[in-house]
């Protein structure tokens, strides 16, 4: 696991560059910065690893599992504490990595929204790391004080797109503001709950991208056409976008309140993607094909 890991980010790294100081914007104070004594694909892979092997602190992780069992694999290894302040520096090449990890759309796509709370209620009054970036949100549960991710997945269980917003923002303006997205590439039908019901979104989405976004009704609706039964096959297929989320937070680990900077928020939550898309068997539709092509 630790060798493919390591041979999938140090040959994406190869082919990623990063921006030198000559390619800066003009007028930035410049600052003194030491040179790390490993490289970056190395620190990208530990990373990574740190979300698949279970361990639920990293400080835990980085002293009693890599410094004692993978010493040989990685021979550079510093102390605790430099390492930490390596970690922002693999925000950038992280986020790239994980584009080149989404799945391909297959013309039946699902999307949903799931709140990142990074303070427990009670204490948001004096939580100051996330101050004027993170908003208070409201779940069908309960308030939180956070961001929310909106996620697009196809029948097999493969990302296909995210978006990172405050938790204040509607479900409907992140899955407009994922389509808007020139590399987002997706074709066919988007099936949603009905947090996503807005017929100026489904007229935008079908003028513009040639995408249907099929919703379930609520009880008060009326429709001029029904749901054909493929649609509500899928409808009621939507589980898998439960599944999925509850593996991101309690396998993969993208929530949690320890956060001491938004640098290593992002590094976190971008590392704990990857570890999922890295996943052998993620939770999949068993569809026939010719359903599909109906679809």
């Amino acid at each position: 696991m630790l060798l493919e890991l390591f041979c999938s980010v140090d040959d994406f790294y190869q082919t990623f560059h990063l921006p030198t100081p000559k390619n800066s914007l003009p007028g930035i104070k410049k600052t003194r910065e030491r040179p790390i004594g490993m490289a970056l694909s190395e620190i990208m892979t530990i990373l990574i690893l740190f979300h698949q092997v279970g361990y639920r602190h990293f400080k835990a992780f980085y002293l009693e599992h890599v410094c004692v069992f993978l010493r040989s694999e990685f021979p550079h290894l510093p102390s605790y504490h430099r390492f930490i302040e390596w970690i922002p520096r693999s925000l950038l090449p992280l986020t790239a990595y994980l584009v080149s990890c989404f799945g391909d759309c297959s013309g039946v796509s699902f999307c949903d929204s799931t709140k990142i709370q990074v303070c427990h209620n009670r204490r948001i009054s004096r939580h100051k790391t996330f101050e004027g970036l993170a908003a208070r949100g409201k779940t069908s549960v309960d308030w939180f004080f956070g961001f929310k991710l909106h996620l697009l997945f196809n029948d097999q269980g493969e990302i296909l797109w995210i978006r990172l917003t405050r938790g204040n923002v509607d479900d409907r303006q992140g899955l407009e503001e994922m389509l808007d997205c020139e590399d987002c590439d997706l074709f066919g039908k988007i099936f949603a709950d009905k947090g996503y019901i807005s017929q100026a979104l489904f007229e935008k989405l079908l003028r513009e991208k040639n995408i249907a976004l099929i919703t379930g009704l609520k009880k008060n609706m009326h429709t001029k056409k029904p749901i054909l039964a493929e649609d509500s096959l899928f409808l009621r297929k939507r589980s898998i976008v439960e599944s999925i989320i509850d593996q991101l937070k309690n396998i993969s680990q993208i929530e949690h309140s320890r956060h001491r900077s938004p640098q290593n928020f992002l590094v976190n939550l971008m590392c704990g993607l990857i570890a999922y898309c890295h996943q052998p068997k993620k939770p999949a539709l068993l569809i026939c094909p010719a359903i599909l092509q109906a679809a």
